[in-house]
């Protein structure tokens, strides 16, 4: 009687063991996996071409996606603003609200998710099928690092990229917030913009450029990974695919309430 629920503990402290070990393995994994990137990525042999077709690859091709969903999302926010506010004879916070949300939060988070649904994939499908037909192989054999040829101009764009198109999309959100606002809600433009301007400072545009480099950071590092680590065929490099997508979203979530509890906690 009493040696059954003993053995029941140990098995659930045992499996709670396991997991505990396995998810520190695989942090260990993706940290020797990050240093290896970094280190060589700073170290010559450089590939700027690489670089900078990543760049157009993660910035330039990005910007339609995410123009749209930036406007989109400042019109109804200012829509969704002025309903609640209406309530309270507060439709004049429209503009402050709607700032301040695109730039501290809504902007770097959408343009992050975004890029980490078309570009994250894109990275863990390319490097997954190249690891699966044995390119990376082929790589080593003549001698190309595989970490500074494929993953770091990969890293490095994506850092790059990333604040550029927050700055683009907090611009378009803006826009959009203040269409809606002057054309149907009856906004005065000049009040609407002055507003606009004095309740946003310099702080809010660098924490979210901070936001973006490190949600950049985050896309690159989960493709590359998740990629390079495939295997099993077409299958395999599904499974990388969706696991790269999913890991990115959630990185991106944890961080950006880490930076903003650190800034404003």
């Amino acid at each position: 009687m009493i040696a059954f629920p003993l053995k029941a503990m140990i098995q659930l402290f045992a499996m709670i063991g396991r997991t505990v070990i396995g998810m520190l393995a695989s942090v260990g994994r993706v940290a020797a996996f990050t240093g290896r990137i970094i280190v060589r990525g700073l170290t010559p042999p450089y590939y700027p071409a690489r670089f900078a077709e990543q760049l157009a690859h993660i910035g330039w091709f990005s910007l339609p996606v995410v123009g749209l969903t930036a406007i989109f999302t400042g019109a109804a926010l200012a829509q969704q603003i002025y309903t609640a506010g209406s309530r309270f004879s507060a439709q004049s916070t429209v503009p402050a609200v709607v700032v301040i949300g695109i730039v501290r939060e809504l902007g770097p988070v959408l343009v992050g998710l975004m890029v980490a649904g078309r570009v994250s994939s894109a990275m863990a499908a390319e490097i997954g099928t190249m690891r699966v037909t044995e390119q990376l192989d082929a790589l080593a054999t003549l001698r190309t690092d595989a970490y500074r040829y494929l993953m770091a101009p990969r890293l490095f764009a994506a850092v790059v990229a990333l604040p550029l198109m927050v700055v683009v999309a907090n611009a378009i959100g803006i826009f959009g917030g203040w269409l809606l606002a002057v054309q149907k809600l009856g906004f005065n433009s000049a009040n609407y913009l002055n507003v606009t301007r004095r309740f946003v400072d310099a702080d809010d545009f660098r924490m979210a450029l901070v936001k973006a480099a490190v949600f950049g950071f985050f896309i690159a590092l989960m493709g590359c990974y998740q990629g390079y680590r495939a295997g099993g065929g077409a299958a395999g490099v599904g499974n990388a695919t969706r696991t790269a997508v999913v890991s990115a979203f959630m990185l991106i979530l944890a961080s950006n309430f880490l930076i903003t509890a650190m800034v404003f906690g």
